[in-house]
């Protein structure tokens, strides 16, 4: 960290006026903007302090504006599981993973910026939503897009590392290996006629002298280090080149001194060795020392042989090692200096990079689009949310072949700015909601969306209360989370908002959870205060009462088919309030053991008739088997045998019926 310093505004200024230039700090000079300038030069000192560098690679700044982009707090990220889901933290089950159909890295981050950051500008979702249009409509030139982008590397990471000047000679054939694609690319985007993919050609620079750079440079077979030579071409450079010649001519020399010795002396078994420690030497076996020349200057004794050096010899060495010691500084020179003209190129490099980003981030939503049956949404500056027969992206892929049922939605701040959606658990409502949400969030990233038919009005935030857990570390109960969560969305929601509540006030008393949770409904639909889209599911049966006494407030439930004792979930939103909650049956669907569940039916009658409910009965004599020994398969079979007959499987979902034989095989395992 930095040490912490007085707030400067004049040294902030100066510093990001001396990085950016005038033009690009306009936008940050309002006194309303102070603030991000000290931020931003904070950030700039904290980057030059770390990189032990100066920051000549960073050009331009943006920045964030509200009314752009869409507001998704931290809550609201995790509960729609926009990147990762809540459980497990993985990407498997989230909204990105349904949509990254990307080939390169640069897309994926910038597909992921987009789901993190919907727009508000109609104008700028059209002209992503043109895009995916016309890559949708034309499937060939699609998969040769995804092709041509398959085989391009991260020229973000790999840009960045030539600046900073730790890229290798390996990473220098990736960037050539990179940009080969591009020129077939941008030959492509050359007749296309959305103005966002026009843009993206523009943008596109080929980098020809870049790559041709590299060519010429670099060998294929470059090692990782920088240091040992081998990296640079023949041809490249002439002094390199005649450096190269020396030591091969010098090691053919030796070769030739080699058996030039042999004869002279005639030692047949002379040799011409090398280590670190004498050089060159010549190698004679003791055998042989006789005929050793008295111009050969003993250097070193061994078991079986005399090594002896020339000054013919040395002088020769000197110059073959004086020579590959310069090939190994001076390639390192050329790299660095090839390195650093392609580093010049930064700018550039950027916006191509920017460009293959975009097209890729495209390239999957038109992908996902046509796989999923996705269908272009109107959005507009209404306040109207209509969507005809929509699904919720990842539980439609989750559930792989099995049909998933959709629904319609109306809201807008009129007659249907609330909803509230009762039923029992499990029937889907947190689905429904979350499903509301996702689709109005990839509406305005610019995706298409998986309905029928979508209207959204742009919606500058989503707010979303949606299950709640104890946060020990801080010492609050779910209660205070739950309610924490309430107070930041009353405090910031707007009329523009589109606001999820689930089971608001069931961590406390029944009267305080309903008595709160209907002051929060007043709120939000009180157009006075807040008149937010809001949809709000709740067990509460007695607020379904609201439709009659608050304007805006419509019910609705999910439609549930019983048969005698046994429920069916038929996953439909209908209108009007649910007659009643299910909540035993539900419990029986789970597979609480058939004791409970009727213990509970008796106790809830009774409490139905304002009466209290009776102790238990005590259990009957057991019936005695045959053998003498207690019988209990009797009863538990007839039991099992009733269920079986009052089932309908033509009206069980396969995991209903899943569900049902595992509760019936437990209880025929217990009763055994």
């Amino acid at each position: 960290m930095l040490p912490a310093q007085t707030e400067d505004y004049d040294r902030a200024l100066s510093r990001v006026r001396a990085q950016f230039g005038d033009g690009q700090i306009e936008p940050l000079l309002p006194e309303t903007q102070k603030s991000a300038v000290l931020a931003l030069c904070a950030a700039l000192d904290y980057l030059q302090n770390a990189q032990k560098s100066d920051l000549k690679n960073m050009h331009t700044v943006q920045v964030y504006a509200d009314a752009r982009q869409m507001k998704l707090n931290l809550t609201t990220r995790r509960n729609l599981e926009l990147t990762e889901t809540m459980r497990d933290r993985e990407k498997r089950g989230s909204l990105l993973w349904v949509l990254d159909k990307t080939r390169t890295a640069m897309g994926k981050r910038m597909l992921r910026a987009w789901v993190e950051s919907p727009l508000c500008d109609c104008a700028a979702i059209s002209r992503r939503q043109n895009a995916v249009e016309e890559l949708l409509n034309d499937s060939v030139r699609l998969n040769d897009f995804t092709q041509k982008l398959s085989g391009i590397y991260d020229l973000e990471r790999l840009m960045t590392r030539v600046v900073y000047g730790t890229a290798n000679a390996k990473e220098l054939l990736s960037l050539q290996s990179t940009l080969e694609p591009l020129p077939a690319v941008r030959d492509m985007l050359g007749d296309c006629r959305a103005q966002l993919l026009r843009e993206v050609a523009a943008d596109l620079d080929t980098l020809e002298d870049v790559r041709e750079l590299v060519a010429a440079a670099i060998r294929e077979d470059a090692p990782f280090s920088v240091r040992e030579g081998g990296m640079i071409r023949r041809g490249f450079n002439a002094e390199l080149d005649e450096l190269h010649t020396v030591v091969e001519g010098g090691k053919g020399y030796l070769g030739e001194l080699e058996r030039s010795e042999q004869e002279k002396t005639g030692i047949k078994k002379l040799k011409v060795g090398y280590n670190r420690v004498f050089g060159y030497y010549y190698e004679v076996s003791n055998s042989f020392k006789e005929l050793v020349p008295d111009t050969y200057i003993r250097k070193q004794t061994l078991t079986n042989c005399e090594r002896y050096i020339t000054e013919e010899l040395k002088a020769l060495e000197s110059k073959v090692l004086g020579a590959q010691e310069r090939i190994v500084s001076l390639e390192y020179e050329i790299f660095c200096a090839v390195r650093k003209k392609i580093a010049a190129q930064y700018e550039r490099t950027r916006r191509t990079a920017r460009a293959v980003a975009t097209l890729d981030t495209l390239c999957s939503l038109a992908s996902v689009a046509a796989a999923n049956r996705y269908t272009r949404p109107e959005v507009n500056d209404s306040d109207r949310i209509v969507i005809t027969q929509g699904r919720h992206p990842v539980i439609e892929k989750m559930l792989g072949g099995t049909p998933f049922v959709p629904n319609d939605t109306l809201l807008d701040c009129g007659e249907n700015r609330t909803m509230i959606l009762t039923g029992p658990n499990m029937a889907g409502k947190s689905t429904y909601m979350r499903q509301v949400a996702l689709l109005v969030l990839l509406a305005q990233m610019g995706s298409f969306v998986p309905a029928q038919h979508a209207e959204i009005g742009i919606c500058d935030s989503i707010f979303t209360r949606v299950g709640a857990s104890d946060d020990l570390a801080s010492g609050q109960s779910t209660f205070m989370v739950e309610m924490r969560e309430v107070a930041e969305i009353l405090e910031n929601a707007t009329e523009k908002s589109l606001i999820i509540l689930d089971e608001i006030g069931r961590g406390t008393s029944t009267y305080d959870g309903m008595s709160i949770a209907r002051a929060v409904l007043e709120y939000t639909a009180d157009r006075k205060r807040l008149g937010a889209k809001t949809l709000f599911a709740t067990h509460y049966h007695e607020l379904t009462e609201l439709e009659e006494t608050v304007p805006g407030v419509k019910n609705y439930n999910i439609a549930v088919k019983k048969h005698g004792d046994d429920i069916t979930f038929l996953r439909r939103i209908v209108r009007g309030g649910a007659d009643g909650s299910y909540g035993i049956d539900v419990a029986k669907l789970a597979g609480v053991p058939e004791t409970v569940v009727r213990r509970a039916k008796v106790i809830l009658k009774a409490l139905e008739e304002n009466e209290t409910p009776a102790p238990p009965r005590r259990a009957a004599p057991q019936l005695q088997a045959p053998d003498g020994q207690t019988s209990l398969a009797g009863n538990a079979a007839m039991e099992i045998a009733d269920e079986l007959k009052r089932l309908d499987v033509n009206t069980l979902t396969p995991i209903e019926a899943l569900t049902k034989l595992y509760a019936l095989a437990d209880r025929a395992k217990q009763e055994s």
